[in-house]
């Protein structure tokens, strides 16, 4: 049995076009400043019920393993789940071009009016609240996995790693990645 927070709707994925991937996809990305992984997140498994948390979990995952951002992983493969080719061509449009003319336009303010003071408060202000949304989108994607003791371990091994010892993604995936199968395979047994 899937194990959803408070509030979230079981997955429905049904009659989901490309033009909804795109206008919902480009609806958070102009929203998503400072990271759009939680706006996805919110969209996708919370707003539309396009996925459940725990597919979503899986998708981000491997999305981290693959090469690029992973929010364009995500983003196509969620398209291509609900709408094929088109919808992975759709859904990573939506993400990417018109917040890219809006960035655009904003680089150019920024660049001009950067020696404010008023201008170096506010982009403190986004920086802290872009860092907020990340923490709780990962409190989020662990809520479905509070019960499975190994996957915990996995997490705070991930935390720490990264956290703590700052060691390089890179490593800490082909570290985690071989150890967390072979895990699996034993609690199979």
């Amino acid at each position: 049995m899937q194990h959803q927070m408070p509030g979230e709707a079981a997955t429905s994925a049904e009659g989901v076009t490309p033009l909804k991937l795109f206008l919902g996809f480009a609806s958070i990305g102009f929203v998503g400043f400072g990271g759009v992984m939680p706006w996805v997140r919110w969209l996708v498994v919370d707003r539309k019920s396009w996925c459940s948390a725990e597919e979503f979990d899986n998708l981000f995952a491997l999305a981290s393993f693959l090469p690029g951002g992973n929010v364009l992983g995500v983003s196509v493969m969620v398209g291509g789940r609900l709408a094929g080719r088109r919808g992975s061509l759709a859904a990573v449009l939506g993400l990417v071009a018109p917040p890219a003319v809006l960035v655009c336009l904003m680089a150019e303010l920024y660049r001009r009016h950067q020696h404010l003071e008023a201008v170096q408060g506010m982009i403190g202000a986004l920086a802290s609240a872009a860092a907020g949304l990340i923490v709780a989108m990962g409190l989020r994607m662990v809520w479905p996995m509070r019960r499975s003791p190994r996957a915990l371990a996995i997490v705070l091994v991930v935390v720490v790693a990264a956290g703590l010892l700052r060691l390089s993604l890179v490593w800490i995936l082909l570290t985690i990645l071989p150890a967390s199968l072979l895990a699996a395979r034993l609690v199979a047994r």
